[in-house]
């Protein structure tokens, strides 16, 4: 067996024993090529097909809308959605000036189409976000505040145009209630109570439906959650100041995100974050979030095993990646898995990037994460190239070892990271098959650690100007 199974820390770049690693030998004399099958990347992004709309225009204005940043829009925009859903379709026209709005809720064969000049501006009061939907929060289904913009058992939905979402969420509005060190600000409440007791329900099986947390818990809405919908596009608009995650389709089937901008640097202000959800395009997007830019989830912990569902069918490309916590990350809320992950051609930097492509899970959420690949990319400044890390959050404090397998880096491109590699499995369940190809990490002030590796190649790899052996 190929095995890494003592930690290695790499301090130099001088050869180090593997404990017989024969892949790592192997690999040496073997033609370079990658093991990963990215002709399926092509047919994954060839099968999502956006839904097209009738040419229908129900502009806002018609039904009495007033962009005047003072007027409560909220029952015009429902009024247009109501009828253009009756009318079989087409599109929900925004146009320029600034509308204010409490949530809003899509319906079948509706395009919310926001003009150039054009801002949707959500109202800050949580109450405005009552009453309560079936909803998702950190992985976890129960009756909670409405997210900004949501939609429930719909088909062919899509958010579109130049215009700009704003959450208005701020340093006194939604994000005091994360309230750590960081956030939390005297006068406000805190989600950690809330959040603890959401926990415990889960894990004692009450049911979704049982477990109200509105009005008095605190939990942030997610922006824009479409929930067990099927074709889906969300295109061109920029989303700002998001009270929690910005993009979180869940339980969705044929997703298109493109040409999104989204900048929102609050507490878990996550960026796109499909979760449980099958074929999904995302490309030519724009990220600048305050947690990271992209992040693939399956659900957390019981509630992630009792839907047992997991993301699977994924393409990230031509997308930049600023600040954030992770660039391309699977995880944490993994619990019901994820498969066929083709992350290519992204760009990311920023001195307030933590990490370039991470996998977190722990033995407490566990999941079979697998066939996760990753080329031609590039990354200018983060603080941790490559993580992948079992002891996540709780750590190992569970029953649920995390199965991570057939993972593949190849030709990155990173010019400066405080450190290359975070590499941590379990002895008794290491990563398997773990692969790293024509990558180049041309300044770094720490190899970092690997640990715990069934099966890795380290094929022309080099940390400094010299080539790198595990």
């Amino acid at each position: 067996m190929n095995k890494l199974t003592r930690r290695t820390t790499l301090k130099g770049l001088a050869a180090l024993p593997l404990a017989g690693c024969a892949a790592h030998q192997a690999s040496q004399s073997a033609t370079r090529s990658s093991a990963a099958p990215w002709h399926l990347a092509d047919e994954i992004a060839a099968q999502i097909n956006p839904p097209t709309f009738p040419k229908r225009d129900f502009t806002i204005t018609d039904f009495g809308a007033k962009g005047d940043d003072s007027t409560d829009c909220s029952e015009a925009i429902k009024n247009a959605i109501a009828a253009c859903h009756k009318a079989e379709g087409g599109r929900v026209v925004i146009p320029a000036g600034t509308f204010l709005t409490g949530p809003i809720h899509l319906q079948s064969n509706v395009n919310l189409h926001l003009e150039d000049g054009a801002t949707l501006a959500f109202y800050t009061d949580p109450k405005r976000f009552l009453p309560e939907v079936f909803t998702r929060w950190e992985g976890v289904e129960f009756m909670g505040y409405s997210p900004l913009i949501y939609a429930y058992g719909q088909n062919n939905i899509a958010i579109t145009g130049k215009g700009t979402l704003d959450g208005r969420a701020n340093e006194t509005t939604w994000w005091p209630w994360k309230g750590n060190e960081e956030w939390g600000k005297p006068g406000f409440r805190s989600q950690k109570e809330g959040r603890d007791q959401l926990f415990a329900d889960a894990e004692a099986g009450i049911p979704p439906e049982e477990r109200h947390y509105g009005d008095g818990f605190y939990f942030r809405p997610p922006f824009v959650q479409p929930y067990n919908c099927q074709n889906i596009l969300i295109e061109d608009i920029t989303i700002v100041a998001a009270p929690f995650w910005l993009l979180n389709p869940v339980l969705c089937e044929n997703v298109t995100v493109r040409g999104v901008t989204l900048k929102s640097l609050g507490p878990n202000s996550d960026g796109c974050d499909p979760e449980s959800c099958k074929n999904v395009l995302i490309e030519d997007c724009h990220f600048d979030t305050g947690d990271d830019c992209i992040a693939i989830k399956s659900g957390r912990n019981a509630d992630g095993r009792r839907i047992n569902t997991p993301t699977e069918n994924i393409v990230i490309r031509n997308c930049e990646m600023l600040a954030g916590h992770g660039g391309v990350v699977i995880g944490s809320e993994i619990s019901g898995g994820v498969r066929n992950v083709f992350a290519e051609n992204n760009t990311m930097s920023s001195p307030d990037l933590e990490r370039g492509f991470r996998i977190k899970t722990n033995s407490v959420r566990g999941g079979v994460l697998e066939h996760l690949y990753m080329r031609n990319c590039t990354i200018g400044t983060v603080q941790n190239a490559i993580v992948i890390n079992f002891y996540y959050e709780e750590g190992d404090a569970g029953n649920f070892d995390p199965t991570v397998r057939h993972v593949e880096v190849n030709n990155l491109v990173c010019e400066d990271a405080n450190q290359v590699f975070r590499v941590r499995g379990f002895d008794r369940a290491p990563i398997i098959d773990l692969r790293f190809i024509d990558c180049e990490f041309k300044h770094a002030n720490n190899p970092g650690v690997i640990e715990n590796v069934d099966k890795l190649t380290i094929d022309n790899v080099s940390i400094n100007g010299k080539p790198f052996r595990a």
